[in-house]
Order: C-alpha cells, then sequence, then structure tokens
C-alpha cells in the first residue's frame, strides 16, 4: 500500500514537465520568476513578495528540495507536520505557508511545469479566536510621552518619531501603509489621511483626530525647515528617501527598551481599534477606518474591551428594576 503511495507521488512528480530543462525548474529560478509576475503583473505589495519570497526558501531549506520534479505531496505534507509538531506553528502560521505555496503552485500549473497542485489536499487548521494585545490608554499616553521626551539628537527625529507613532496609535494603521503613506496622502485641511492599495489592494479614507493632526503638522513644517522633498511622506534623516521598513524596525527597538514592555505597530493598530470602541465608536464606522473586507474581522474588539462590555450590559432592560 506504502508502495502504490509512493508510486503514484512519483508519477505526479514525473508529470512535471519533462519538455523543460531542469535549469528551468529550479524552485529558486522559479520562485524568482513567480514573484516578479506577482509584483509587476498582479500588484502584489512589496510587503507580500517579501514574504512569499521567504516563505519559499525556508520551504526548500526545510525540505531540501531544490527542483519542482522533486516536490510529491508526501513531501509537501511532512514540512507541515514538521512545522506544527516540531517546530510549533500556530494556526495563522500554518494558513500563511500554505498560501503561499498554494499560490506558487498554481502559477505553476499556469505556465504548464506542474499537472496538479499539491497543496489541495493539504487542509487549513481552524484559527484559534484570541483576543487581540493591546496598550491600555495609560500605556498609550505614555508611550507617546516617552516619544516627545526621547533625546532624539534633533528636532527633525522628534517631530517624525512623534507622528509616525502617534498614527498608528490615532488612525490604526497597518506597518506596511505608514511606510507607504505619500506627502499627497496627508490632507491637513480637511483632517483625512488617504490610505492607498492597503491590505487587499484596498484604498479608504481614515479621519484625524486633533491630536493626530497636530502631531503631523510639526512634523511637517520641521519637514520643510530640512528640505525634504521625497514622495513619501515619513522621510529619512540623513537622505531626501523615504523611511524605510529596516529603520523603523531599530527605531521600534529603541522606543521598546525605553518603554519597557515589548509591542508592534500591530499592537497600536489593536489599541487603536480597542479605544475606539470605548470611546463609543460603532462597529461599522470602526470596520471602515480599519480597512477590513469583513465586517467579522472587526468584531473581535468587542471581546478586547472589557470596559465597552460593562458599558452594554448596564443596558440590560431589566437592569433597573430591582
Amino acid at each position: 500500500m506504502v508502495e502504490q503511495s509512493c508510486r503514484r507521488h512519483r508519477q505526479i512528480a514525473l508529470k512535471v514537465c519533462p519538455a523543460w530543462p531542469s535549469f528551468f525548474m529550479h524552485i529558486a529560478h522559479l520562485s524568482a520568476r513567480f514573484c516578479d509576475d506577482a509584483s509587476y503583473l498582479n500588484g502584489y505589495t512589496t510587503d507580500t513578495i517579501r514574504r512569499y519570497r521567504s516563505n519559499l526558501k525556508l520551504f526548500c531549506k526545510q525540505t531540501k528540495i531544490e527542483n519542482l520534479e522533486e516536490v510529491t505531496p508526501e513531501r509537501v505534507r511532512s514540512f507541515f507536520f514538521e512545522g506544527r509538531s516540531h517546530r510549533h506553528w500556530t494556526a495563522s502560521t500554518f494558513i500563511t505557508y500554505r498560501k503561499t505555496l498554494q499560490v506558487f503552485f498554481r502559477w505553476c500549473m499556469k505556465q504548464h511545469y506542474l499537472s496538479a497542485n499539491p497543496i489541495d489536499d493539504i487542509e487549513k487548521p481552524r484559527l484559534e479566536k484570541r483576543i487581540p494585545e493591546k496598550l491600555t490608554r495609560e500605556e498609550a499616553e505614555r508611550l507617546l510621552e516617552l516619544i516627545d521626551n526621547y533625546p532624539w539628537g534633533s528636532t527633525f527625529l522628534r517631530r517624525r518619531n512623534h507622528a509616525l507613532f502617534a498614527t498608528l496609535v490615532f488612525a490604526g494603521l497597518r506597518k506596511g501603509e505608514l511606510l507607504n503613506l505619500k506627502f499627497t496622502d496627508v490632507d491637513l485641511a480637511n483632517s483625512t489621511l488617504y490610505v492607498r492599495q492597503g491590505k487587499g489592494r484596498k484604498d479608504r479614507m481614515v479621519p484625524m483626530c486633533r491630536r493626530l493632526a497636530d502631531s503631523l503638522e510639526r512634523y511637517l513644517a520641521e519637514r520643510q525647515r530640512t528640505r525634504k522633498t521625497c514622495p513619501e511622506f515619513f522621510a529619512s534623516l540623513t537622505m531626501n528617501t523615504g523611511f524605510t521598513a529596516s529603520g523603523f524596525k531599530h527605531l521600534l527597538d529603541v522606543v521598546v527598551q525605553g518603554f519597557g514592555r515589548r509591542f508592534g505597530a500591530h499592537k497600536l493598530r489593536h489599541t487603536f481599534a480597542t479605544l475606539m470602541l470605548e470611546g463609543g465608536c460603532d462597529i461599522f464606522s470602526l470596520s471602515q477606518m480599519m480597512g477590513h473586507s469583513d465586517i467579522k474581522t472587526t468584531t473581535i474588539y468587542l471581546t478586547a474591551s472589557a470596559q465597552h462590555l460593562r458599558a452594554q450590559i448596564g443596558k440590560h432592560p431589566l437592569n433597573g428594576l430591582l
């Protein structure tokens, strides 16, 4: 039985386009072409392409597969089994790798390099529904105060860094959306941020509160004083270019060390959502501002806000009859 199964797997692998030279079947070569197509033809974001490259590289490293003809359903299944049992992947990590390989092998099929998608038989695990981690209102205030008072060495850095974190706390942008903001996307006259090509390649509009607008105005004045003319809104200190992901990572490490608690950009996004609900924002409006394609994604923040839940339970019609 096992021998028949292995023979079937080998037959699937042998159906991998025998007419193509082995060089063209090398996964590193195919991965580069796949990412180029995904970027230039399908318009996938830079972060998505980077994740695809990294995931495919890890897949090849862990399975020791170099050429497409070596791919079998058995080896693919073993990759996911090892990830869950030995590397302790969460369901979310499992789904991320599955999605990458599914899209890559589907592309291989369209190129007629592969006759079947070995991911089709890999079932997705059920996602664990966890309450999003966030900062409290007091911690968010302390964070912004820390950044404003930190000895950055220049007014430009103090203004820019405060504006960066204020945008995360008061607008809930994703890290990629934050760094991709263009100068023309910030409309201070109408207190509006325009997020272009966010997750799912969707545009959206996010209104600014007064405190965020004030922070951005102070940074903008310093940006103009230092003659930054790059199209990106958040600029580098030493060059007339946009602030990079690696620069933000280094900045975050500095801030976390001073703050005394680990957090990332996404935790500040969770903080924004939870504080908005606690302030009385309705779930539909919050979903629009967050850029969620499904309002069900937004409802998880209802469970994250104990204050919001306590306020709602007080609305029980029999509550005041005792």
